[in-house]
């Protein structure tokens, strides 16, 4: 098995609807995404699929999100905008675009993630 990996970041503000202690209140987060995308053989350029290509997909998504209020972007107005449902939204988003999508991590600071995968 072969994969790829790249990593972007954003910058957002959020707050966690229902949860007691600090982070119910307005703070932000300078995000670390990193895609994984996988596949058992190699296309005719011997690639996975060309890094321009899934960070350019994994931009469209981020550009949405970055220096914005995640409670308010529609999809989290429903669902609490924690780590591991921001990984699922962006997973989503990027998996019709990234066929061979495994997985998003979404780090949101140094030493805390939470990761997406089917």
């Amino acid at each position: 098995m072969y994969s790829v990996k790249v990593e972007l970041h954003f910058s957002s503000a959020h707050k966690l609807r229902g949860y007691k202690g600090k982070c119910e209140s307005l703070h932000g987060h300078n995000w670390k995404i990193v895609a994984v995308a996988e596949s058992g053989k190699l296309n005719k350029l011997g690639m996975v699929m060309d890094f321009h290509d899934l960070k350019n997909h994994l931009r469209a998504i981020l550009d949405k999100l970055d220096h914005k209020y995640l409670n308010s972007v529609p999809y989290f107005k429903k669902v609490n905008p924690t780590s591991e449902n921001i990984s699922r939204y962006i997973y989503d988003i990027l998996k019709r675009k990234a066929s061979g999508l495994k997985s998003i991590t979404v780090w949101e600071s140094h030493n805390s993630s939470a990761t997406y995968r089917e």
